[in-house]
Formats: structure tokens, sequence, C-alpha cells
């Protein structure tokens, strides 16, 4: 099931959210920018499946072109401008900085995760039903 996957996924993206930001505040500046680093592209890899395979699918399935994945990607430009922020903060060895926008940046992905949790990924299940196997594995491949 689509949302099951995708909902680890999340999960997954928090457990190396949370690692970043105590390496932070525990102003380990190496361990932040490490850390940080795995979420980044682990979040960064999450959005992809997203836009790359199942948004257009389902799309193509239901014809909804502006609805529900029209709103989620523009919030996936929304978090990509904050990691940009974070990296950039990082690189300057601010963590003042880097966990303020940590703060943003949480508050945006939990939003963002619940609609998709309790919304989109539903309404994918539905649309995609004999073909989630394989929708899961064109992401796992990306």
């Amino acid at each position: 099931m689509i949302t099951d996957f995708m909902t680890g996924e999340h999960r997954h993206c928090d457990q190396l959210f949370a690692l970043a930001e105590s390496a932070a505040n525990d102003d380990h500046l190496d361990g932040a920018r490490s850390a940080y680093a795995e979420f980044e592209a682990a979040l960064l890899g999450h959005l992809d499946m997203e836009e790359q395979v199942l948004f257009p699918a389902f799309e193509a399935r239901t014809g909804m072109n502006g609805g529900p994945t029209a709103v989620m990607r523009m919030e996936h430009e929304q978090m990509r401008a904050v990691l940009g922020q974070m990296q950039r903060a990082l690189a300057g060895g601010s963590m003042d900085d880097f966990l303020g926008l940590a703060e943003t940046l949480n508050v945006l992905i939990q939003q963002h995760n619940m609609k998709e949790e309790h919304m989109l990924y539903p309404m994918t299940d539905r649309a995609l039903a004999g073909e989630a196997g394989a929708i899961i594995e064109r992401m796992r491949a990306l």
C-alpha cells in the first residue's frame, strides 16, 4: 500500500532530521553537517519519488492536475528553499540560524506530511490500487 510505504519514508526522514537537530543543539558542527547532509539527501529523494513517479501516476489516472498534487509541489518548493538556507547556515557555522530554520522546516514538514498521510496517500491508494506494487518499485529505483 502506497500510504504505508510513503509514511515509512516520512518517519525515516523525521529520524534523520532529529539527529541533525540534536547535533546542532549539542553545538557539534561537524556532526550537524554530516547528519544534515544525510537528512537532506533522504528528503530530496522522497520529494523526487513523489514528483517523478507518484504524482504523475495519480494525475494520469484521475485527471487531477491542479488539485492536491499542485499544492504538494508548491510546498515541496517551500521546503527546498528552507533546505538551502539551512545548508548555508551550516556552511557558515551558524548553529543558531540553522536551529531557527530547522524549527521553520519542522512546521512545514509536519503540516505537509499530515495532508499527504491523511488525504493524498489514501487517494493514491484508491486510484492506483492495481498498480501500487509497481509504483512503489519505481519509486525505490530512483
